[in-house]
């Protein structure tokens, strides 16, 4: 059933500067959605500020080059003091704001969060939450369009490239009629995505390479090949020359290997502690094993961050997911 955007539609007008947060280590979906909806905002006479709570990936550089729209977040949050309402884009979970977190819970402002995520915590907010969406910028977009305020090319550019990421290029399973129905209004609109391609899968600095040569070297399998995994640890980033947000899409070279039913990616964190990525084909439910390690997101794609060094998370991670394939522990391959 479609969302009933009224609420959010009323409390926009009611308000003229926004500020609006995506999760920390920000992707095309949380950018997207941002900066479309701020471009929208705009054109019809509201200030929205566009705000990540951790660096901007070399990937995505391009949106933004003289960060003049992109705005990150230094506690304690004085320059914001101006804005009138909150808005958290594409995650509804604390861990994923950073120390944009404190400033939220102790902000007295009207909060809303949109997410197509299925694990939410209570951020105080008003929810807007469509799970069956196959991005967070399908929900800009019906935003957008629910304030009767014009898409521009550049708009519909953020957008397009919103939805086409979260469906893997139109690939993953989330994909549906309806996404290529959006997907060809957004180009009708003004998006242009062989650029947008080019960009973001065909511009990749040799450092970045160079970190996808270290994972790809650690690759193993486990389960009779059913579990594939790889890890990357800190000192990785001083060896290749990388940053943190190289490490976007690595996930998918071990889903990639045949006969995968679930694959991982563990990443070391500068603060202490191992991000987890998860993906999955049909068997296993992903989510529900992040949940138990403070994560979460969709059945077959899911990450989580766990306060415990890497090699001992993943073990413990490696065992959740050979029990939710009902198999007895095998060795590495």
């Amino acid at each position: 059933m479609p969302l009933d955007w009224s609420p959010l539609v009323d409390l926009i007008r009611e308000h003229d500067d926004f500020l609006l947060m995506t999760h920390i280590r920000p992707d095309a979906d949380g950018l997207g959605s941002q900066m479309a909806l701020a471009d929208a905002l705009g054109r019809i006479g509201k200030k929205a500020r566009v705000v990540i709570g951790s660096p901007l990936p070399p990937r995505y550089e391009f949106l933004d080059p003289n960060r003049e729209i992109i705005v990150n977040y230094e506690p304690p949050g004085d320059a914001f003091a101006d804005c009138q309402a909150i808005f958290v884009m594409d995650t509804g979970t604390w861990n994923q704001l950073g120390e944009f977190g404190d400033y939220m819970k102790a902000s007295k402002l009207p909060k809303v969060v949109i997410d197509h995520h299925r694990t939410q915590d209570d951020l105080g907010a008003m929810r807007f939450v469509d799970t069956s969406a196959e991005a967070t910028g399908r929900m800009s977009y019906e935003i957008i369009r629910a304030l009767g305020a014009p898409i521009s090319p550049t708009a519909a550019n953020h957008l397009f490239m919103a939805l086409a990421l979260d469906t893997g290029w139109f690939r993953h399973p989330n994909t549906t009629a309806e996404s290529f129905k959006l997907a060809e209004e957004l180009v009708r609109l003004g998006a242009n995505p062989p650029p947008l391609f080019e960009q973001l899968f065909e511009c990749s600095p040799v450092e970045r390479l160079r970190l996808v040569g270290v994972a790809l070297g650690r690759l193993q399998t486990r389960a009779s090949g059913q579990i594939a995994f790889t890890e990357v640890y800190l000192t990785d980033y001083a060896a290749t020359g990388a940053v943190p947000g190289d490490t976007e899409d690595l996930i998918n070279y071990p889903r990639s290997v045949v006969g995968v039913e679930v694959a991982l990616l563990f990443i070391e964190q500068p603060e202490g502690g191992t991000k987890i990525s998860f993906r999955a084909r049909s068997r296993v439910d992903v989510s529900k094993i992040a949940e138990a390690f403070q994560g979460g997101g969709h059945k077959l794609a899911s990450g989580a961050r766990s306060d415990l060094d890497l090699p001992t998370v993943k073990e413990q991670v490696l065992k959740a997911v050979e029990a939710a394939l009902n198999l007895p522990d095998s060795p590495r391959l």
